[in-house]
């Protein structure tokens, strides 16, 4: 699929005006939908379901496959572990890649949802955002009587790797921006940046579509990791020596875009996004949690 395609397609659906995700008030769904798939590491099948919630209650997913139906807060001091995906927890209760269908409630301007799930992992679907918003797009979001919480960054807050380059920083700016860099010896991949704008053009049709990737001599050895079971040709862009396996890209970056999809979905665990310029590079879950979670202090010491 083109890049053209995916951007009339996110355009014929209607999807999230920016001022929505910018909006002063909280907003909800207007209609509960349900989406079903395979989970990308554990490769099992789970149904969702995402409802309506009241002002103030948050985005929160809920176990309705364990005793008691426990729920699991999506909110940073949650997050269990970070290897290749957002995985939140609650007790014994946990859940993990989280980050695309957070990035896209989040990205449509959803600040209250209740996530039903009746297994461990968030189905994967097309690797992407972009189904998640067409359902939520199609259930409709409605505003509610009361405020969004704001929070205007004053100081620079950064983190960076003690293996190498990686870092992601939080500065003050007029407006939201999102910016992301990688940087591959694969020659397909490359460096790549890309810098995005909520008050510019939409999630839908900027982040929304790009797919999660790899490249195909880690498949093999993160398989006998335990890890991407349910990954295929169908649901993720893989890359070898001599270029893409499963063309066409959606777009000439898409695995910047993508990687600042999964910057969307988690810091979204913050629970609004600061008025500050998130620049990451070469960064991981690992790193975007740890500055969501500074960003979380200092938004608390206001």
């Amino acid at each position: 699929m083109s890049g053209l395609g995916v951007r009339d397609q996110g355009a014929a659906i209607q999807t999230d005006p920016s001022s929505r995700l910018l909006a002063d008030g909280q907003h909800t769904l207007a209609a509960p939908f349900e989406r079903s798939g395979i989970g990308l590491h554990a490769g099992v099948l789970a149904q969702v379901r995402v409802l309506p919630a009241p002002v103030g209650h948050g985005r929160s997913f809920v176990r309705v496959d364990l005793p008691e139906s426990p729920p699991i807060p999506a909110c940073i001091d949650r997050v269990r572990q970070t290897l290749l995906s957002t995985e939140l927890a609650q007790g014994e209760a946990s859940v993990r890649t989280v980050e695309h269908l957070l990035a896209a409630l989040s990205g449509m301007g959803v600040d209250n949802a209740r996530i039903e799930i009746d297994g461990p992992e968030v189905p994967l679907l097309d690797g992407s955002a972009l189904k998640w918003v067409e359902a939520i797009a199609q259930a409709g979001i409605v505003p509610q009587p009361a405020p969004r919480s704001s929070f205007t960054l004053n100081e620079p807050i950064w983190v960076r790797s003690a293996h190498d380059d990686a870092f992601v920083a939080a500065l003050p700016a007029p407006e939201l921006r999102f910016t992301y860099g990688i940087d591959f010896e694969v020659a397909a991949i490359g460096n790549q940046w890309h810098s995005w704008s909520p008050a510019s053009e939409p999630f839908s049709t900027a982040i929304a579509p790009a797919r999660t990737f790899g490249l195909a001599h880690q498949v093999e050895h993160l398989q006998q990791q335990g890890l991407i079971k349910g990954g295929s040709l169908e649901n993720a862009l893989v890359c070898g020596t001599d270029g893409w396996i499963n063309p066409p890209l959606r777009f000439s970056n898409e695995p910047a875009r993508h990687k600042l999809l999964d910057l969307v979905g988690d810091l979204s665990l913050l629970g609004l996004f600061p008025l500050a310029h998130i620049i990451a590079y070469k960064a991981s879950h690992h790193l975007h949690t740890q500055l969501t979670q500074l960003l979380a202090q200092a938004f608390m010491s206001v």
